[in-house]
């Protein structure tokens, strides 16, 4: 084939993929079969492999990935990506609506969208060509994830105008495609996702760009950047042109005369939500004529002419099939209501935590009952209350067991505790949960240890203490199921990675009773070597700001162990560091720092940094971060829908700074 019968050829695939694609992405109306579309894709890809100076930027084939990237650069929003403020019920949105007509000085028409729970995105296009993608970030700057956004088939490569415009939307994942994603991750024995909004954030965040492509994610275009410019008067005429240009826009939108209409929209879509391929938590309210918007203006955090309804958390009412108990790695027992499967706010729920016995008798729960369920927050599955009314009878009362359901060993209370708990230090149960902690993310982080992998190990007998961790062989981990040769070399290249740790990782995944994450830090930072924590008395160690009787006695008394001795010499054999990497507490830095001595809460989701990252400058500089508000809180830092602790802020009088005035300070 010479140079133009190819180059002819490859332009005519391309646009014909393309028209094809958004037939059947866009408009959900495929007019050609699967097999003739993979056919011609893989003409097309043939064809750019002989002849690669005809591959264009915007052809098909560069929606397969494979690409992988070092980095994400920053980019800056032409103009900023506010968030919207929130409304929870009717009383609400009536404030808003009359603030708005104050604003606007008469009545005004909304816009009302489903609110998509996703990633938002900018999309930026020169000459009709799609040419950059950007996260949110922190509104102002975000990141570059062009590759990755190329891989989602329902955004177009090249518009059927050739315009220069910047287009807002919502990047998300189907249900179908988190539940294949998070079967495909079960049974690898990974950790699955919470929920699809995270797996879509995970997913365009990868820097191997095949892994975003297999992903299956989807897109809806809900704004138009240059809308004035375009000669577009109002949020329902740039819907609709975006619709015309080829971008997909949800056609659920309906415009509304008065707020009346808005509150009975966004009540129908309560009930029908579950029905959708895919996740909402709420309806965006949006004042139709841009001029009109642009009269009401914004504040430094979001416009005056929007607002997000938040729907309640859905509840749904199942059966009680059993509760089951399971041993944590400090011995508490702790019950489990297994329930028949019914789903709840986008995924599926077989089973929700009880906690302990007095919770079980405070909700008279019986096993048989009716109960309902909901997500706290979206996430957690929890049982809300029980349906004696339903009762047949046939129910049966479950009390806690009095022996250790792992190793048959007494169970006791202990004096202020409501938790049932095994003492017995060589339970099985306690052991393999030691591993998983030791394993997890906020300690040691050994990526590919999973909860079923740690299971398989402990099953036959390959690892009975953390030290054999670091014994595993290729040809021990081979002879496992799933275990092919790559996962066993990522595998092992973990376990190895996870030695250069600093010391506050390794005890924290050591599971010393009282010592969380933040006091394993506190400890580091304090006395820098495992050697000189191991033989710290309970006097020096309560000299610690942050380290009471209760917890001072439990340090000392682990190191006092011979066993553990023996368990931190195996470590040390091993190759693992034992000394504290972090920043030092430095005084001269904390005397001069706004925050020394403060008192810091950290709420709601931050886009530049990370909460462990804001929490480690923080601390760096003198402040004690804490988990919730209180009167003796000086400072809440509050990002992306913050919640109940922003709110008692508020109620409080607390000083309230956001991302942005938090990085000016710590810079």
């Amino acid at each position: 084939m010479d140079l133009q019968t190819a180059e002819s050829k490859i332009r005519e695939l391309q646009t014909l993929l393309h028209q094809y694609g958004y037939e059947y992405y866009v408009l959900d109306k495929p007019s050609v079969p699967d097999a003739e579309y993979d056919r011609l894709l893989r003409e097309l890809i043939e064809l750019e492999e002989k002849f690669p100076q005809f591959k264009t930027p915007d052809s098909p084939t560069v929606r397969v990935g494979g690409a992988i990237l070092d980095m994400f650069e920053k980019v800056r929003h032409k103009s900023p990506m506010l968030s919207l403020a929130n409304a929870f019920n009717e009383d609400d949105l009536r404030d808003f609506d009359r603030r708005v007509k104050q604003g606007a000085g008469g009545p005004v028409q909304y816009v009302c969208e489903l609110k998509i729970d996703g990633l938002a995105v900018s999309l930026t296009y020169g000459d009709g060509r799609f040419v950059l993608g950007a996260t949110r970030g922190d509104g102002t700057i975000g990141e570059d994830i062009t590759a990755n956004l190329r891989t989602i088939k329902s955004i177009p490569l090249r518009l059927r105008e050739n315009v220069s415009l910047e287009v807002r939307g919502e990047a998300f994942m189907p249900k179908r495609s988190f539940e294949k994603l998070n079967k495909l991750k079960d049974e690898r024995g990974e950790e699955p996702f919470a929920n699809p909004r995270n797996a879509a954030a995970g997913s365009l965040r990868q820097l191997d760009t095949s892994i975003a492509a297999s992903r299956k994610l989807d897109i809806f275009l809900y704004g138009l950047g240059n809308a004035e410019e375009l000669g577009v008067e109002s949020h329902s005429e740039a819907l609709d042109y975006l619709d015309r240009l080829g971008f997909k826009t949800n056609k659920e939108r309906h415009k509304c005369a008065s707020i009346e209409e808005v509150i009975d929209y966004v009540n129908g879509w309560v009930e029908r939500r579950p029905n959708l391929d895919y996740d909402i938590d709420g309806i965006v309210v949006k004042v139709d004529s841009l001029e009109e918007q642009e009269q009401l203006g914004t504040t430094a955090k979001s416009p005056r002419w929007a607002i997000a309804f938040k729907f309640p958390a859905e509840e749904v009412v199942t059966t009680l099939l059993d509760i089951e108990l399971s041993v944590g790695r400090t011995g508490v027992v702790t019950p489990t209501a297994i329930l028949e499967p019914v789903r709840v706010a986008g995924t599926t729920v077989q089973r929700a935590s009880l906690h302990n016995e007095d919770l079980i008798r405070e909700k008279d729960l019986k096993i048989g009952d009716k109960v309902v369920v909901k997500k706290a927050g979206d996430i957690i599955p929890e049982v809300v209350n029980v349906l004696p009314e339903q009762r047949t009878g046939n129910e049966k009362d479950f009390s806690m067991p009095e022996f250790c359901p792992e190793c048959g060993s007494d169970l006791v209370r202990l004096d202020g505790e409501v938790a049932l708990r095994c003492l017995n230090p060589k339970c099985p149960a306690q052991i393999r949960e030691g591993l998983i902690h030791f394993v997890s993310r906020n300690a040691m982080n050994i990526d590919g240890l999973g909860e079923k992998v740690i299971a398989q190990l402990f099953a036959n007998k390959l690892v009975e203490d953390v030290a054999d961790l670091y014994k595993l062989t290729a040809e021990e981990l081979l002879a496992l199921e799933r275990m092919g040769e790559k996962s066993v070399s990522n595998l092992l290249s973990a376990i190895e990675k996870s030695k250069e740790n600093s010391l506050e990782r390794l005890l924290f995944g050591l599971g010393i009773r009282h010592v969380g994450e933040k006091a394993a830090k506190t400890l580091a930072q304090e006395f820098e070597t495992m050697d000189r924590l191991a033989v710290a008395t309970e006097e020096e160690l309560m000299a610690i700001n942050e380290v009471g009787e209760k917890m001072a006695s439990s340090i000392a008394t682990f190191f006092d162990q011979e066993e553990v001795g023996e368990l931190i010499q195996e470590l040390k054999d091993a190759g693992l560091n034992m000394e504290y990497k972090g920043p030092r507490r430095s005084a001269a830095a904390a005397a001069d720092s706004i925050f020394a001595g403060k008192t810091v809460v950290l709420t709601g989701k931050m886009e530049r940094l990370s909460r462990n990252e804001a929490k480690e400058k923080l601390e760096a500089l003198g402040a004690n971060v804490a988990g919730s508000v209180s009167k003796k809180t000086d400072i809440v830092i509050a990002g992306e829908d913050a919640g109940s602790k922003l709110t008692k802020a508020q109620e409080l009088g607390i000083e309230i700074w956001d991302e942005e005035k938090l990085l000016e300070e710590i810079e």
